[in-house]
Formats: C-alpha cells, sequence, structure tokens
C-alpha cells in the first residue's frame, strides 16, 4: 500500500489491488500542493467535512472522473443536488466499495459547507477508517480536537495500523494533544497532517515526533514532504 500526503489533510492511499483512494481534495488552493487536479484519478473521494480547506477540488474530481464521494449524509444532500455520485454515511456507519472497507468515525470539530456564497449546515465532522482486503487499517483523523473515543473506541476496538493526525494547533489538536493521540491510537505508524500550510498552522513537525517517542518509541513517526511517496508494509512492523 501507498500513500502520497499532498499537502493539508489531502492524501492519495492506493491499495495493491491498485484501488486509488482520495481523501479531502484541497488542491488548486492548497499552497503546498505541486499536484495539479487533472493529475488525480481516484476510484473513491473521502470527505471528513465541509469546510473548504477539505472540500476542496471534490467536486470537479468527482465530475471529472465519476468518482463517488463519500461523506456525511448532509453534505451527501448537498452533493445530489449539484448532480454528483455519492454515498451517504453516518457516524459508526460501513460501507464497502472495490473490496475496501470505510467506516466513518468521530471527530470534534464543526462542519457546515463553506465553499459556497452563503454557507449551508454540513452536518457533523468526521474521520474515516479504511480496512484493506489483507487486513490493514488506515485511520485519517480529520479535523479534530483531542477525545476520549480516539482509546476507548477507535485505538482499543478498532486498532489502526497508520494514523494520519493534524498537528496544526488553533484549528485542530497541537503537536502536543496529537502526540496524546497518538499514544491512545497506539498505531504501527503515524503521519502528520494539517500544518504548515497557512502561518496560523505553522508547526515544527519534529516536535511532535519527539512528544510521540517519549510517549510510545515504539511507534514510527514519518514526517513527509508534500507529493511525497510512503510504502506501507505490513511485515515490516510484525511483532
Amino acid at each position: 500500500m501507498e500513500i502520497r500526503w499532498l499537502g493539508h489533510s489531502a492524501f492519495e492511499i492506493i491499495s495493491d489491488d491498485n484501488v486509488k483512494i482520495l481523501i479531502d481534495p484541497f488542491i488548486s488552493n492548497n499552497p503546498t500542493c505541486q499536484v495539479p487536479v487533472e493529475e488525480l484519478n481516484p476510484d473513491i473521494i473521502l470527505l471528513t467535512h465541509g469546510h473548504s480547506d477539505h472540500f476542496g477540488d471534490a467536486l470537479e474530481i468527482s465530475n471529472n472522473t465519476n468518482a463517488p464521494i463519500a461523506c456525511i449524509h448532509e453534505i451527501s444532500l448537498f452533493l445530489a443536488k449539484q448532480g454528483i455520485r455519492n454515498i451517504s454515511v453516518n457516524i459508526g456507519g460501513s460501507f464497502i466499495y472495490r473490496n475496501v472497507k470505510f467506516t466513518m468515525l468521530d471527530a470534534k470539530h464543526s462542519s457546515d459547507i463553506d465553499i459556497v456564497e452563503e454557507t449551508v449546515p454540513g452536518g457533523s465532522a468526521a474521520s474515516f477508517l479504511i480496512t484493506f482486503e489483507d487486513g490493514t487499517k488506515v485511520f485519517h483523523a480529520g479535523d479534530t480536537g483531542l477525545f476520549g473515543d480516539m482509546k476507548d473506541i477507535i485505538g482499543d476496538i478498532y486498532k489502526p495500523d497508520v494514523v494520519l493526525v493534524p498537528i496544526g494547533d488553533k484549528f485542530t489538536m497541537g503537536p502536543f494533544e496529537a502526540a496524546l493521540a497518538t499514544m491512545w491510537l497506539n498505531p504501527k505508524v503515524v503521519i502528520p497532517m494539517h500544518y504548515n500550510t497557512f502561518p496560523p498552522i505553522e508547526q515544527d513537525p519534529a516536535i511532535f515526533a519527539n512528544f510521540v517517542s517519549q510517549f510510545n518509541p515504539n511507534i514510527d513517526v514519518v514526517v513527509m514532504n508534500p507529493d511525497e511517496y510512503f510504502e506501507f508494509n505490513p511485515e515490516d512492523y510484525q511483532d
């Protein structure tokens, strides 16, 4: 499985079976993203919430590729009015697409849709757990603050192998809180996101990595550059 960071919270995940998953595709207006919208050809798009720095170019990409957008029910209603193919899901629910299981989980954040002139309701912010055919689980936390279900539900029950967490502070967790969340989630690998896109969320990921190392040195912190790939091989992380 390959994970490509597109900057901010946008990721492309490519399974061993070549299923391409695009998450929070903030591309054309993302100052850290080096990839043109036209290059992206996902099989499915995941939206964690309705803010423009996550919704991004989802409409254009879906129109170009016919990839469905999986999102919370209220955003799916908005998409349906635009004639966009979508998959409606809600917190705690799962669906299978191209032999990959997608589970929508909680996040603590706001979610109104602000890509239109007048902001409209966007339901609740969410996160996604992606379970591949070989059992590998990737958790994209979306925009969120620290909350107890990261340990008691997501960590203890779902047990993700790879975690993508925001560290930018101000609008999400900062490095310390994100490191605590990482300890609770207890993945094999953590990748920081949602930082250094704009001045209000400037952070040094080394500070986050240091906190993670203090809390649990067995977790591998992978700090990526935009447009960089990370290949996750479960066999490399067997006990």
